[in-house]
């Protein structure tokens, strides 16, 4: 069962906890900090209003269906479920089993002139799926029940999948035969292959099996205009690519209920390292130069000094105090950085790679970690997003924004949105606790993504406040710098007013028109993506 007003589901193999000894270090970073009391699901669902959906045989009005979905994973979203300020909820929720049922809820919404919102794993943290307060009702369409692999192409290592099938189902599906998509965001124990695509998402081994973009090959759109088939061509060179126009859409333009992605075979070894290097510029210029020289990597993630601290926090002491040893015997000391990087292939492609990587990092002085580093990041790798709720239960809140910019630019960002954010809290007086890793590396640039943990103050609505000041802080200043206000999870609701920094004035009127003729009535999820104000 998944937690209705936090990340993931009871009893998940990822969850983890938040111990004494980690309050206390919070607490001399950030402050002593006061959980806020909790709302209940009852109550929560005592203030679902009745529904304005006339009856559907595929619609579910049942109240606490709407609340589990009317808000994603943002922090804001979390805030209101947990204080019980949750005030709109989709009036029903359908979910369909097949592209046929998609079609006829959508004429069904365009007969009873009703908003529409697709909903894959719920994962969202920019504000995709949550209804707006509005004269025309919400129709939630849940794709979870389309999650199964209807395809597979041996020949073109092509295949095919309902929209909603979550990363591990998916995986499943190919690991059976022999094959695996290698697409693992953090979210992706619940997110869906229709997600991904709709927010353009980004796995952490993208450097060997690529983003979304790389992998989407084509697929199924219900749109009010009518079916959209987008064909799986190796390629082409007619014209604009209409898988360009759905990815990143977020179901502006219509439904994606069917995805056809390209496939590898198991690889045959994998494996993964942490280097450490004397300082960021050292492990920065080893960073790029991996990437720059096409190192058959599957992955590239490096810590600042501060992130590269409190990772170490939580280790086993035994194993810090060999590695401390170890790195003093190298030079190694305050001031040092870690990376973690993958190998991915066959036992010889991964036996080079490594070999490659050891020398480049050598190069920048780096030095490697005992096995058990690369090993515990890898069992690790998807349990962040639970270290939230007790944080939370704790008293303290934390949030996380990224970007993506040329490596010229790397370090002059990093420092901005973390000065930017850092002095947001200390105008009202609060510490704050902030730090940054490299999670995708390219031969252009790097994504930089910043973590921030603060206090909660009195109540809900003054913690959400806070929250906006430094979320804003950040954001003007990645939009600054020229960054991209989103690498990997989509504009939405929260960032969409910094969408024009980057597409410019001539591109949002094209981006614009284009929603337009697939969704002529602004019944696709309005208010999302485009920076609207009259929608």
């Amino acid at each position: 069962m998944r937690h209705w007003n936090g990340w993931g589901n009871e009893n998940s193999e990822y969850a983890i906890t938040l111990d004494d000894g980690a309050r206390q270090v919070l607490g001399s970073l950030i402050g002593p900090a006061e959980p806020l009391p909790t709302a209940t699901l009852a109550g929560v669902v005592d203030k679902v209003p009745p529904s304005r959906l006339p009856d559907h045989r595929l619609i579910e009005t049942d109240a606490e269906v709407r609340v589990r979905h009317a808000r994603g994973q943002s922090l804001p979203d979390v805030l209101e479920m947990r204080g019980g300020a949750v005030d709109t909820f989709p009036d029903g929720v359908a979910f369909p089993e097949s592209s046929e049922e998609v079609r006829e809820l959508l004429d069904y919404a365009v007969a009873q002139d009703i908003i529409v919102i697709p909903y894959g794993g719920g994962t969202s943290v920019v504000g995709h799926i949550n209804p707006d307060a509005g004269d025309r009702p919400v129709l939630t369409i849940d794709l979870g029940r389309m999650n199964r692999m209807i395809d597979l192409d041996r020949d073109s290592q092509l295949a095919t999948f309902g929209a909603g099938t979550p990363g591990p189902l998916l995986e499943q599906h190919l690991q059976r035969e022999g094959y695996t998509l290698g697409h693992f965001p953090q979210s992706w124990e619940l997110s869906t292959v229709g997600g991904w695509v709709a927010s353009r998402s980004s796995g952490q081994q993208s450097l060997r099996y690529g983003r979304i973009e790389q992998m989407f090959a084509g697929g199924t759109v219900e749109t009010q205009a009518g079916t959209l088939e987008i064909p799986t061509i190796p390629a082409s060179s007619a014209g604009p690519d209409l898988r360009e126009m759905i990815m990143g859409s977020e179901g502006r333009m219509g439904i994606i209920t069917e995805v056809k992605v390209r496939v590898t075979p198991l690889p045959a070894a994998e494996s993964f390292h942490v280097m450490f290097f004397p300082s960021w510029s050292d492990g920065a210029a080893a960073a790029r130069n991996l990437v720059q020289d096409k190192v058959q990597l599957s992955m590239v993630r490096l810590s600042n000094e501060m992130e590269t601290m409190t990772l170490l926090l939580s280790g086993d002491a035994d194993r810090l105090a060999r590695l401390d040893s170890h790195l003093a015997g190298h030079g190694i000391g305050d001031g040092r950085v870690m990376m973690t990087f993958g190998v991915t292939g066959s036992e010889r492609q991964c036996e080079l790679a490594k070999e490659l990587a050891r020398a480049i990092c050598a190069e920048q002085d780096g030095v490697e970690a005992e096995q058990e580093f690369g090993e515990s990041w890898a069992h690790g790798r998807f349990s962040a997003p639970y270290l939230r709720d007790p944080l939370l239960d704790a008293g303290f809140a934390v949030d996380t924004m990224e970007t993506a910019v040329d490596w010229g630019d790397v370090d002059s960002t990093l420092a901005a949105v973390e000065t930017a954010i850092r002095e947001a809290a200390e105008a009202e007086g609060e510490q704050i606790h902030v730090y940054t890793h490299l999670s995708h590396v390219y031969s252009q640039g790097s994504s930089i993504y910043t973590t921030y943990m603060f206090r909660c103050a009195d109540d809900y609505e003054a913690t959400l406040e806070r929250w906006n000041r430094l979320k804003t802080a950040g954001a003007n200043a990645i939009v600054s710098c020229g960054g991209t206000i989103s690498h990997q999870h989509g504009v939405g609701a929260d960032h969409r007013d910094y969408l024009a920094a980057e597409k410019g004035p001539l591109g949002l009127e094209a981006i614009r028109q284009l929603c337009d003729f697939f969704d002529p009535d602004g019944r696709f999820n309005p208010g999302k993506l485009l920076p609207d104000v009259n929608e």
